[in-house]
């Protein structure tokens, strides 16, 4: 294990809520919940600490976490496009506007991007072989409709998804996206081959605040753990912010401490180390 980031001052206040990302954090890479990591959430209920998770997953895809984890709080999928109950009853969705979700399409497709599209309970692809399809529908636990065209969806579409294992690609088309659109939307890496297309308010930094709104809990009370880009913006407005261990550089300069990676239970070590505070090693 890499050396953690040595301690620097963080918020007084007792935390009162903890928001986890799900791929690359809560589970491990290949997508496995362990027992360490319910143990943990288990204590932090325990502890009188509010749990919620946010991913970049449909509802369906997070709906295998709320048993194990007893989860009570809103779901977060979408990257907060969506937000859900437990039982996956809708709360509210910010979808994107109607009439960027072509342009957008056509955006990613210049970079040489597989495109997904994600409406509803419904995910669309062109081609069920494409890269990162079977490992999409083995994490999220149901299938794609395979569609001709995406050239009739254009209502109501929560997210688009960007994928290639050219990284640089998926890199450059979130640059380009953003230069294109500006804050019309939001695009940020999910994973390294996943570039998430979605209404400028689904976003992390927003779900933080949402949640804080609804339970009435300061933003320095928040604490927040995740490993992509796209989890940073919920780190700005958190008091605790937590990187995992496979995170990149840039998003673990972002946070205010390092953990192990996920397959190394990085996820449980910073409930442990940072939010509850036990001090293992």
């Amino acid at each position: 294990m890499g050396v953690l980031c040595e301690y620097r001052p963080v918020t007084d206040l007792p935390i009162r809520l903890l928001l986890a990302d799900v791929d690359g954090t809560l589970v491990t890479q290949q997508k496995v919940l362990t027992e360490r990591s319910i143990e943990a959430v288990r204590k932090v209920h325990e502890a009188g600490i509010l749990f919620a998770v946010t991913s970049g997953r449909p509802p369906r895809g997070m709906q295998m976490l709320v048993e194990p984890l007893e989860l009570t709080t809103p779901i977060a999928a979408f990257n907060g496009g969506l937000l859900v109950e437990p039982d996956m009853s809708p709360i509210e969705e910010h979808t994107i506007p109607a009439e960027l979700v072509q342009p957008a399409i056509e955006l990613l497709e210049s970079f040489a991007l597989s495109v997904w599209v994600y409406r509803g309970a419904d995910w669309y692809v062109r081609d069920a072989r494409g890269p990162h399809v079977d490992r999409e529908a083995a994490t999220v636990q149901f299938s794609p409709t395979v569609a001709d065209s995406f050239a009739g969806i254009r209502e109501d579409v929560a997210k688009l998804v960007g994928v290639s294992d050219d990284h640089d690609a998926v890199q450059r088309a979130s640059v380009a996206a953003d230069e294109r659109f500006g804050d019309t939307v939001s695009a940020s890496r999910s994973q390294p081959y996943y570039l998430d297309v979605t209404h400028p308010e689904a976003n992390k930094g927003c779900v933080v605040r949402r949640l804080a709104q609804r339970y009435e809990v300061p933003s320095e009370a928040i604490a927040t753990i995740g490993d992509m880009p796209n989890d940073v913006l919920m780190f700005a407005h958190s008091g605790l912010s937590i990187a995992m261990g496979n995170a990149g550089r840039e998003v673990q300069r972002a946070a205010r401490r390092v953990t192990r990676t996920n397959d190394e239970d990085g996820f449980a070590y910073a409930v442990e180390r940072f939010v509850l505070g036990a001090g293992r090693a």
